[in-house]
């Protein structure tokens, strides 16, 4: 395993950063474990279209999930390394990550490292070279499923975690295609601005030709409203056509628009780390418990 997680391990994780996000978490929010699923998640967070919230949402949900007891992944499968960034791991050319996974060279707990912010948080990071990927899964025998081969039930027992989040690029190429074939759930962040149903209807064509040809397991499980400006009556349009046409699937925690939560990836840091009694870590943590408790399929 790769040697970040030996050493995380020898000091439990944590890290004074940790410790201060996790004592003020504790404080603001008194509750602190969340159940367990019955069954270990695997969530892709997909949208194509940049700027709504994706990454931010993926790396937010893991860190309130990990500071509540469960045990996280992230898997960082965008090029641009934004989540591995925002998590505190090394993702320079170089340290294993899962460009080598893809390609077979290193298996996922060899390349998994355990984030600064807490023991129970764990990134698969995303290197450039992940950028060429695309061209060179083209050529590559079950190209589609590279990603789910990687997912065996023993890779994952080693980490063992409660949650997997896989970080989508913001693209549907093969990437996407691959996240979708080894997940049971997509996530979809959606923002609360006047495009925010363009292009939707592209993914959702795009999961369900994953579902007809190569993944009848999955399923479209969650939906977050991100972005949510108050001030604004487009604000409330926007989150009543969502809910109307998703009903339950939407959650009812919305995330607002907010300078924090923009601000935290700068400092290689979740808004959790960041700034744990802001609007945008007490609505994180809220939408997190929202899923934990609401479970999948029925749990």
């Amino acid at each position: 395993m790769h040697e970040n997680v030996e050493a995380a391990a020898a000091v439990s994780g944590w890290t004074p950063i940790a410790e201060e996000a996790a004592r003020a978490t504790r404080l603001l929010h008194p509750k602190h474990d969340l159940p367990k699923p019955t069954r270990r998640r695997v969530l892709t967070v997909a949208n194509q279209k940049g700027g709504v919230g994706k990454t931010t949402s993926a790396v937010n949900l893991a860190a309130a999930l990990a500071m509540h007891g469960l045990k996280v992944l992230v898997i960082d499968l965008d090029p641009q390394g934004n989540a591995s960034t925002a998590l505190g791991v090394d993702h320079r050319s170089g340290v294993p990550s899962i460009y080598e996974v893809l390609i077979g060279e290193v298996s996922l707990t060899d390349a998994a490292a355990v984030s600064d912010q807490s023991g129970n948080l764990y990134c698969v990071p995303a290197t450039i070279d992940l950028a060429g990927a695309e061209i060179e899964l083209v050529s590559m025998e079950g190209r589609e499923s590279r990603l789910k081969e990687a997912l065996p039930t023993g890779a994952l027992d080693q980490l063992n975690p409660d949650y997997v989040f896989i970080d989508c690029p913001p693209s549907l190429g093969l990437l996407t295609v691959n996240a979708m074939v080894a997940a049971e759930e997509v996530l979809i962040p959606i923002q609360c601005e006047y495009y925010a149903l363009e292009g939707l209807s592209q993914l959702l064509r795009n999961i369900e030709l994953v579902q007809n040809h190569l993944n009848p397991n999955l399923q479209v499980s969650t939906i977050l409203l991100t972005m949510y400006d108050g001030r604004t009556k487009l604000a409330d349009q926007v989150t009543a056509e969502v809910r109307k046409h998703f009903g339950d699937t939407v959650l009812r925690t919305v995330i607002p628009r907010s300078v924090k939560v923009s601000e935290a990836p700068g400092f290689g840091q979740t808004v959790l780390a960041y700034d744990p009694g802001s609007r945008g870590a007490m609505s994180y943590l809220d939408a997190a418990r929202e899923m934990a408790e609401r479970g999948f399929g029925g749990e």
